[in-house]
């Protein structure tokens, strides 16, 4: 770690995306680039991050370092866009128009010599792709991550049970797919997505590096003890003969939490509690299948809440439950298993690298609600073995997907990008 920093000092790199934490919410997307740009820093990176403005919700948030600077561009949508930027609509037409204008901003400081590398997240790269193929010689290199590929209909390309998507998600496809081709290194997130992206992005092997999403272990740890949970379940008037199902997601039918309901009911002669963190469009479908599954009296939806308390009710639960239809890496599952929770997930995005069947936890195929609810059984049952199986997922945590390594593994990426430059 140390070997890198030396080494890289003084280096300078362009971060571009449409959101981060603290500025922008708490999302996977903005969590995991606040802390690779963190761990950055640590290593004496010199940061330009370029984003849209603070939201009204994170006005007065700040993040200082003396090494951090931004460059704020604005987030234009139009009127019959979504203005949280989340509707399929906005990501084909505002998201790719934010893009361009970010990319340009960073090829301005490229032409200035202020940088050394771009990093970018997807579509925000638009202009700086644009600039790179231009005028190649006179940009500096740029490393793209496309992330959870969601316009892409996820690692299944079944658009979430909603092929509509796909037409809609075209102008975005061809965005993201004109910037992997400007890049000179696109970034896989699991390994389990390495082929998908080749495939969606069409690239050569060559090109893709695996740089794991990760999270910030120690940051877990200080958030919640057990004591936490404990106080958390009894606050919720939840039994001690009852197991807690954690759920933690944005509330988009995309997350198949009206599946994991349906699963649910099949369970009703069983002591368990379902717990749900997060808010979104989806809630009152939510709570509609809740109603109509007979699960009112067994379901607490918590609502958005700060990292305390959600990370208390990582450490109420028993088992953490992510029934979801299409993912990314999914960092809430890394946070359950930092909490030592063994997870009952499906085979969706990067999850098979996290979920390893009777080691960690439980994996079924996206969508299926008899084999969500066999795995729950089988979870309710286990016993002891839940929290042998939570031992071995924050062991997994600990070795391929924490900060630190990921950092190193990310400044390797742009180590080998700036000596093929160099010798250009």
């Amino acid at each position: 770690m140390r070997e890198h920093a030396r080494r890289q000092d003084g280096l300078r790199i362009a971060v571009l995306t449409r959101a981060v934490a603290p500025l922008h919410g708490v999302g996977g997307l903005e969590r995991s680039t606040h802390d690779l740009v963190s761990h950055l820093l640590e290593r004496d990176v010199r940061i330009t991050l370029l984003t849209r403005p603070p939201t009204a919700a994170a006005v007065g948030a700040s993040w200082v370092h003396p090494h951090l600077s931004f460059r704020f561009v604005p987030y234009r949508t139009f009127p019959l866009a979504g203005r949280r930027g989340t509707t399929v609509l906005d990501r084909s037409t505002a998201y790719p128009l934010f893009g361009y204008r970010l990319g340009l901003a960073a090829a301005a400081l490229s032409a200035a010599g202020q940088i050394d590398l771009v990093y970018g997240l997807g579509a925000s790269t638009l202009g700086y792709a644009v600039a790179r193929k231009r005028a190649p010689r006179s940009t500096v290199p740029l490393v793209m991550n496309p992330q959870g590929l969601e316009e892409f209909g996820g690692v299944d390309g079944g658009y979430g049970g909603r092929p509509a998507k796909r037409f809609g998600y075209a102008p975005l496809r061809r965005a993201v797919r004109y910037c992997a081709d400007a890049a000179d290194r696109v970034i896989a997130t699991d390994r389990s997505l390495e082929p998908v992206i080749a495939q969606c992005l069409h690239l050569g092997p060559d090109r893709v590096r695996l740089v794991p999403n990760a999270v910030d272990l120690p940051a877990c740890d200080g958030l919640a003890s057990p004591d936490d949970g404990v106080r958390m379940r009894a606050a919720a008037g939840i039994g001690p003969e009852e197991l807690v199902l954690l759920s933690v997601a944005r509330l988009e039918r995309n997350k198949g939490l009206h599946i994991l309901a349906d699963a649910l009911a099949q369970l009703r002669n069983l002591a368990w509690r379902w717990v749900i963190v997060g808010d979104g469009p989806f809630r009152r479908a939510i709570e509609g299948r809740v109603a109509a599954d007979g699960l009112r009296d067994r379901t607490t939806l918590v609502g958005r809440t700060d990292d305390r308390t959600l990370h208390a009710w990582y450490e109420a639960a028993s088992v953490f439950v992510h029934p979801t239809q299409y993912e990314g890496s999914s960092i809430v599952t890394l946070e359950a298993m930092a909490h030592r929770r063994a997870v009952v997930a499906t085979t969706a995005g990067g999850l098979p690298d996290k979920v390893v069947p009777s080691v960690t936890g439980w994996l079924v195929a996206p969508g299926d609600a008899r084999s969500l609810a066999d795995a729950l059984r089988s979870a309710l049952a286990s016993g002891r073995r839940l929290a042998t199986m939570g031992l071995a997922g924050r062991a997994l945590a600990e070795a391929e997907f924490s900060w630190p390594r990921s950092a190193d593994r990310m400044l390797a990426v742009f180590d080998e990008i700036l000596r093929e430059a160099k010798r250009a």
